[in-house]
């Protein structure tokens, strides 16, 4: 999918690089809006770079948004989630273009 900045008509691959999931990328899934937006407070004021995006409909949420973290701060996001008591209802990898749930991936996390 290409992003095309309406106001110059060019590609904008900055744009792309923030709305796409990456491969490799985790998808948190909360049950609700307030606790994946209470979530994505408490990781941003820890200067955690994550991102709250649309969760995509193969994943079947009750919210409908998820944060996107990147391979390299997971465990970092993980660890303060749990610290704080905020954990999400699952987590998802985007693998091989298919969301997969953590417990599928054989122990590639």
């Amino acid at each position: 999918m290409e992003f095309v900045n309406p106001l110059v008509g060019e590609l904008d691959r900055e744009m792309e690089k923030r709305l796409m999931v990456q491969e490799g990328d985790y998808l948190a899934v909360f049950n609700s809006a307030h606790r994946v937006m209470k979530a994505e407070s408490l990781l941003k004021s820890r200067g955690i770079p994550i991102l709250l995006i649309p969760a995509p409909r193969q994943l079947m949420t009750d919210c409908g948004l998820a944060l996107r973290i990147s391979p390299e701060v997971r465990a970092e996001v993980m660890r303060v989630l749990e610290e704080e008591q905020i954990l999400p209802a699952f987590v998802n990898r985007f693998v091989g273009g298919i969301y997969r749930n953590e417990e599928d991936l054989c122990g590639d996390t």
